[in-house]
């Protein structure tokens, strides 16, 4: 099992929880960064948003690829996985500048190619937004001019959203990244096992996600391509005991009133094929993140963990809160025993 965690760009991860200690500033960033690869992380996934989801549309939001190419001058072993939404990047000019951040970071840059779902944001910014399936016509022809100017001296391309006229790329990234990818949609699904790396998952329980690796798996052997790498995003307490982590889990998860993101949270549950009937609960932490139940002592966690692993998962996208503090005890607690 690989170990990566969500930078916090948005100022933390609980809807609910003003001060999560942890703001959204280049400095927490920079220091949480080379403090984990001490402690033994893999990879960290940097959301990209104009807007802060989390803590609502007007609090503070780190710019992702910004943040990304900072953090690539300061770090040597940590993989940058970095959001990217199609309707955000002219893919030419992405690649060019891509390729750019791949050079600073060594090599250890992946995309998260995320097909958006924010229509207030696209509108606040006069980006385009797409009906849903659209979407994923949009991101299969934005990979094939990316995963073109990457290979080709100058490439040429004519679809339906974008055109390339001999468009060069140099110098070009030594090793193509990586590309993560997530749905729950068939069009997704379909685009993903054909054009894509690795699957990544909101949370849910072991018995939830196998079949979805096993769906994924038999997709993807169709295309005779090498297997899928497979990551899921879940909501880490760990504690000496039960009890403990259960007050921890109460302090995070106890809703009073609707905070400022929750509009936010509805239009992205709206706009998704994801299962409607959540619980309040699960609004006060993003991307599903207790349905794994990685809540509980050192011991649970590394057996519930093995059982995801025996499923075929190989990669934690994590959250915490505060997230250094507990990031630091996870380390300790679960990854290094």
């Amino acid at each position: 099992m690989r170990f990566g965690y969500w930078m916090p760009v948005f100022g933390g991860w609980l809807r609910n929880v003003e001060d999560e200690q942890m703001e959204a500033t280049w400095a927490y960033v920079r220091d949480l960064a080379v403090k984990s690869e001490r402690w033994g992380y893999d990879l960290s996934l940097i959301a990209e948003l104009h807007m802060n989801d989390i803590k609502g549309i007007g609090a503070p939001a780190l710019d992702a690829w910004s943040t990304a190419a900072a953090l690539a001058a300061v770090t040597t072993s940590l993989e940058l996985m970095v959001a990217v939404r199609p309707n955000y990047h002219q893919p030419a000019p992405f690649a060019k500048m891509a390729a750019n951040v791949a050079g600073i970071a060594g090599g250890r840059l992946a995309l998260n190619v995320v097909s958006s779902w924010w229509a207030d944001e696209a509108r606040r910014y006069g980006l385009p937004f797409d009906r849903h399936d659209d979407r994923y016509a949009r991101t299969g022809e934005w990979l094939t001019v990316v995963s073109g100017m990457w290979r080709e001296d100058a490439f040429d391309f004519h679809g339906a959203f974008y055109t390339t006229d001999q468009a060069i790329c140099a110098p070009k990234p030594a090793r193509a990244p990586l590309i993560y990818a997530g749905g729950e949609s068939e069009a997704a699904k379909a685009l993903i096992a054909d054009r894509c790396d690795a699957y990544v998952m909101h949370g849910d329980p072991v018995e939830t996600v196998a079949p979805k690796i096993a769906d994924m798996a038999r997709r993807r052997a169709a295309t005779g391509q090498a297997p899928l790498r497979y990551g899921m995003a879940a909501y880490a307490i760990v504690r000496d005991s039960e009890a403990e982590a259960a007050r921890e889990l109460a302090r995070i998860t106890t809703v009073s009133g609707l905070p400022a993101g929750y509009g936010n949270f509805n239009e992205w549950l709206s706009g998704t094929q994801l299962e409607r009937e959540m619980k309040i609960q699960e609004y006060a932490v993003s991307n599903r993140g207790l349905r794994p139940n990685l809540v509980g002592t050192p011991e649970q966690l590394r057996e519930r963990i093995e059982a995801y692993e025996a499923a075929g998962l190989d990669l934690l996208l994590l959250q915490m809160s505060p997230q250094a503090e507990e990031m630091e005890r996870f380390a300790a607690q679960v990854m290094r025993r």
